[in-house]
């Protein structure tokens, strides 16, 4: 077992589609999507709130490398979203920031859905 879900693509289009749903997720603050995908979605988003709360040089470049640059809505970037507003929200939480929760099954193939949000 490789201990990640490979989600039925390879590498690079794997990456592609975990990217903007980090992205997605960072400036919505909660998306719907498989429960497949929010289970890996939730590995990463965990650790981008960890380099969020370290807030260093060197872990904004390494939370650059995964989240793309894109604006909300207030025109702040994802990057700029996740170390002003996200991080600090969770400074005296040691883990868990986002929770999964199971919504019921897709129309069209039956896929299990679930949304995937930050803990408030």
């Amino acid at each position: 077992m490789a201990g990640y879900s490979r989600l039925r693509r390879n590498a690079s289009a794997r990456k592609a589609v975990l990217r903007d749903l980090i992205t997605d997720l960072i400036l919505n603050g909660s998306i719907e999507t498989t429960v497949i995908k929010a289970k890996e979605l939730k590995r990463l988003a965990d650790k981008m709130v960890t380099l969020g709360k370290q807030n260093t040089l060197a872990s904004r470049r390494n939370a650059a490398k995964l989240v793309r640059f894109e604006k909300d809505s207030d025109g702040k970037l994802a990057i700029q979203k996740l170390f002003d507003e996200i991080a600090p929200k969770f400074a005296s939480r040691n883990g868990g920031y986002t929770r999964v929760i199971k919504t019921g099954v897709r129309r069209g193939d039956a896929t299990q859905m679930a949304i995937i949000q930050f803990v408030d």
